[in-house]
């Protein structure tokens, strides 16, 4: 009988759920009654713009027996696991453990990547990889923002982000697009996106060692023009 629990609430694991999450129930959302996959599912079919509160959930429906019920990791007519990946805070399930889920307190939310491997900045206001402890320029509440390119909310976003020398944030997607249009400062304050005295010092030992300033290629020639401006002339 034993086995037979287990077997049922592994049932279709990773077989349902939608682009955001996988998951074997959907949501009723309390906003507006309709049922959902998921928030974002949610978020992204309002007309209106009015987006659901994860914490105020208080129902679900089991994908596979239909059964609406209250919150809960298993269900209570058939037994199958919802989401192996279960926080009661955030309302939220998965399937897709391999995310390494974990709910921080700090945040209020959960996150993905392993607890082990982010801290919370309580200045920033957000969890950051713990490679960037004591290694990041702070500024308060600098994830409570839209992305200075797309200008989609950072603190919640399902995309990665990258956080500048200067401690302003952007997801980082959007970083790379914005070095692919040759764009090297901050869009937030300007302040240049590397080091560039070692970028400099580089390319100048390149420049010596390897041709004089008429055979440089015209990338290397623009690059440099870039930054012989003044720091509040550059985009």
């Amino acid at each position: 009988m034993e086995h037979d629990a287990e077997a049922r609430r592994g049932f279709a694991r990773m077989g349902f759920g939608c682009k955001h999450y996988r998951r074997r129930c959907r949501i009723r959302a309390p906003c507006c009654g309709d049922v959902f996959h998921c928030r974002h599912c949610h978020n992204e079919s309002t007309k209106d713009g009015h987006e659901l509160d994860r914490h105020a959930v208080q129902s679900v429906i089991c994908l596979v027996c239909d059964t609406e019920q209250p919150v809960a990791p298993v269900c209570c007519n058939c037994g199958v696991c919802m989401g192996e990946y279960f926080c009661r805070t955030c309302k939220f399930f998965d399937d897709d453990v391999d995310k390494e889920h974990y709910h921080c307190k700090d945040c209020g939310i959960c996150r993905v990547g392993g607890r082990e491997n982010f801290f919370h900045c309580q200045k920033c206001g957000s969890c950051y990889s713990t490679t960037l402890r004591e290694k990041h320029c702070c500024i308060e509440n600098s994830m409570k923002n839209n992305c200075p390119i797309c200008y989609e909310y950072l603190f919640d976003s399902l995309r990665e982000t990258s956080v500048l020398r200067c401690g302003h944030t952007m997801h980082l997607q959007c970083f790379h697009e914005m070095l692919k249009h040759d764009k090297f400062s901050c869009p937030i304050c300007s302040t240049s996106i590397f080091d560039m005295d070692k970028f400099l010092r580089a390319l100048d030992a390149e420049m010596e060692a390897s041709y004089c300033y008429m055979g440089k290629s015209i990338y290397t020639r623009k690059i440099q023009a870039i930054y012989q401006q003044p720091e509040s002339f550059r985009y």
